[in-house]
């Protein structure tokens, strides 16, 4: 038994320490234990001393005890291989990777309950704007003083107050009962011959418990979810672990509902909305193995599930599976790279997959399971496009003739429309005609978009708010501001203007921003309660309404705006996912494309259906361009509230660029978002060929290289955001 042990402690500032295992302590790889650090206590977990080769061995006489192992299961060794893969491919501190694989502080301390607290319905005394604010906010949610305060925008003394005058009474909360059990046999269903092939094949796979990526290919609203449904049966009855994973929190709620129709009680979940004690209470199910299918956003990737048997990632295509800040991983990638090192299949199901993923299929690395025809005999939408420039909507509207008449029919027929517009929000721009003053945010160079519905304006990359003023704050002038373009609470205006007897719905993250508000709006477009919906890009997926007939989208040219190297695809599929809401029933469903721009390739191939057409051009272009799959990106951001220290380390970092064959460097230069929640930004952009090790040459680049304290430099491999 050694008496020292190497310890990953919680600080991405350092590396693996050295410490001393007192008489009495057992520790092994993988133990969590507390360590002290200074005067501090952190958390941390012993590592395998040769994974750190490079970590001077400290002697025995300079050692620190360790202060104890806490009283949690140890991390299995393929999760730490997995957190040392991640690090050393998205150059990331080992830490920073870890700290994801212990993302409850709370379920490795001891306590078994907690007490919570929720409203009773009583009215306080004195009723400040404070108070009213916070019981407003907080509605019937419970949760920790803490997080109340949270929700409710106000100090904990505040919570604290109401909670002395019985507002709020106290709940003991359970924080280890266990999580029912998936039964595999509860509700088995009737597949269609190509839905039971595919099925088969995936249960087959789970159950020979070895690595084997699939593509789930299928049309929308051919099944795809029931179909890898089998191949978490087969993991059940196998007694094995499962992760679903999201890329949306508010998918989560149409998805649970199908899971415990088929499976008679919904999984575990796992996403930013749960409270302290059910992080707490589904953290420690997992690592104990309890939890049997878990379903959540990309971070439930790292858990320490002692016995995964399967991960499927649904909607595999999504940009938002890429994580934007800290480490910069992609769960598609990392969840089959986790298949791989613990040997289980991984099931990336989509109707439009990337076209990283379908070159994969290409040079037989991962299986290809089509699923190319609706369900139950529903037809895919018939396709039609509006040409702006010769069929404009009247002035200061922007749905054309086309597309009203159309939704007129579908209204007097007693069936649902969708309008999509992936933009927030009344306007993305807000300008005075008096003096041509343009709101743009403090923090951020970007716009202050306006919101209608809450009286304000919002800058979309802070999340700074400001009220929405009625004079310019430059010329005094008063009533002078004008929205510029249109945003979905416009689009809904509009819609209200056109149609006033139509009940409507506005779907947005603003709108929908909890599993309970999702629920609540799936219910009443189910039960007939809303004519047409107006969305952005969250109702492009994951929702199936039988009596919605209709898709509008009202600006199909938005995202080919800007220089963006997915701009042509992300666009293909968002507007491919959007038509498959039409007519998944027995109903036909009909889908209009309003664009300026009839002729590009995008907007040809969606109106002819022809995708294979379409990822053919974008795949050919993307060789040519040696861009990814084909060739590989990198970025280099820096950033610092000094503006000139970030241009002075920005050029430091760009004048020490090495030259490799194959390799070029392109930049330093402002970011396109120069400036962000305060931050001054500049960019470099590495473009390689595959056979470059650009981590090695990036690793040893900056390696050389010190910048002041404030200035933070962050590696982006295989960048999703150019921003």
């Amino acid at each position: 038994m050694s008496s020292r042990a190497r310890v990953l402690i919680l600080n991405a500032a350092l590396g693996p320490l050295d410490y001393r295992v007192p008489h009495g302590m057992t520790v092994k790889p993988g133990s969590i234990v507390i360590a002290p650090l200074g005067p501090r206590q952190l958390i941390g977990v012993v590592w395998e001393e040769d994974r750190f080769p490079d970590v001077e061995t400290v002697g025995d006489n300079r050692l620190r005890n360790l202060i104890e192992v806490v009283d949690a299961p140890p991390l299995p060794e393929t999760l730490r291989r997995l957190i040392e893969w991640t690090a050393d491919y998205y150059l990331s501190p080992p830490a920073a990777v870890l700290r994801m694989a212990l993302s409850s502080m709370a379920a490795l301390e001891g306590a078994r309950t907690v007490i919570e607290y929720r409203a009773t319905g009583a009215v306080p005394d004195r009723m400040t704007e404070q108070r009213r604010q916070a019981l407003e906010r907080i509605g019937e949610r419970q949760g920790l003083i803490r997080e109340l305060a949270m929700i409710g925008g106000v100090s904990d003394a505040v919570i604290r107050g109401l909670i002395k005058q019985d507002i709020f009474e106290p709940v003991e909360v359970s924080v280890d009962t266990p999580f029912p059990m998936p039964d595999p046999a509860h509700a088995q269903p009737v597949l269609s011959d190509a839905q039971r092939a595919a099925a088969t094949t995936m249960a087959d796979a789970v159950r020979a418990q070895d690595f084997a990526p699939f593509l789930l290919d299928g049309v929308t609203g051919s099944g795809k979810t029931e179909v890898y449904f089998e191949a978490i049966a087969a993991a059940i009855r196998a007694d094995r672990q499962v992760l679903v994973l999201l890329p949306e929190i508010a998918l989560t709620e149409p998805f649970l509902e199908r899971f415990e129709k088929r499976f008679g009680t919904v999984p575990v979940n796992w996403h930013s909305g749960l409270r302290q004690s059910e992080r707490r209470r589904a953290w420690r199910a997992i690592a104990s193995g309890q939890a049997q299918v878990v379903v959540g956003a990309r971070s439930a990737l790292f858990l320490p599930y002692p016995n995964l048997g399967l991960i499927v990632v649904d909607e595999a295509h999504e940009a938002s599976f890429k994580q934007e800040d800290g480490v910069h991983y992609h769960a598609r990638d990392v969840a089959v790279m986790r298949g791989l090192i613990e040997k289980f299949p991984v099931i990336l199901a989509s109707a439009t997959p990337a076209i990283e993923t379908r070159h994969q299929v290409e040079l037989g690395r991962y299986a290809e399971i089509k699923l190319p025809s609706r369900f139950g005999g529903a037809e895919m939408p018939g396709i039609e496009g509006v040409n702006l420039l010769t069929d404009p909507p009247e002035r200061g509207r922007w749905i054309a003739p086309p597309l009203v008449k159309a939704i007129d029919a579908v209204m007097a027929k007693g069936e649902q429309s969708l309008l999509f517009l992936n933009r927030r929000g009344y306007a993305p721009l807000t300008l005075c005609r008096h003096c041509g003053y343009r709101f743009q945010c403090p923090n951020c160079t970007a716009w202050m978009v306006e919101h209608r519905l809450t009286h304000r304006l919002a800058c979309h990359h802070c999340g700074h708010l400001v009220p929405a003023p009625r004079r310019c704050p430059e010329c005094k002038e008063e009533d002078s501001l004008v929205a510029c373009g249109p945003g979905v609470e416009r689009i809904a205006d509009e819609v209200k203007a056109l149609w006033p007897q139509a009940r409507i719905a506005i779907a947005t993250s603003d709108t929908l921003s909890s599993p309970a508000r999702v629920a609540d709006f799936v219910k009443s477009v189910e039960a007939g309660d809303i004519d047409i919906i107006v969305g952005t890009q969250l109702v492009t997926k994951g929702y199936h309404f039988p009596n919605l007939t209709l898709v509008g989208v009202v600006d199909a040219d938005l995202g080919l705006e800007g220089g963006d190297l997915r701009a042509a695809e992300r666009t293909f599929q968002q507007i491919v996912q959007v038509a498959g809401r039409a007519g998944r029933g027995e109903k036909p469903g009909k889908v209009y494309i309003q664009t300026r721009m009839p002729g590009s390739e995008v907007i040809r191939t969606l109106i002819d259906g022809d995708t294979e057409r379409f990822y053919a051009v974008e795949t050919e272009n993307r060789r040519r361009a040696n861009a990814p799959p084909f060739g590989r990106f990198a970025a280099i951001i820096i950033s610092s509230e000094n503006a000139d220290e970030a241009a002075q380390t920005a050029r430091l970092i760009g004048k020490s660029a090495p030259v490799i064959e194959g390799m070029r460097v392109y930049g330093p230069a402002p970011a396109p978002l120069s400036v962000l929640r305060g931050r001054h930004r500049h960019r470099l952009l590495i473009h390689a060929t595959r056979q470059v090790d650009v981590q090695a040459a990036i690793r040893e680049w900056l390696g050389n290289l010190a910048w002041k304290a404030g200035t933070r430099v962050a590696v982006d491999v295989d960048p999703y955001s150019f921003m």
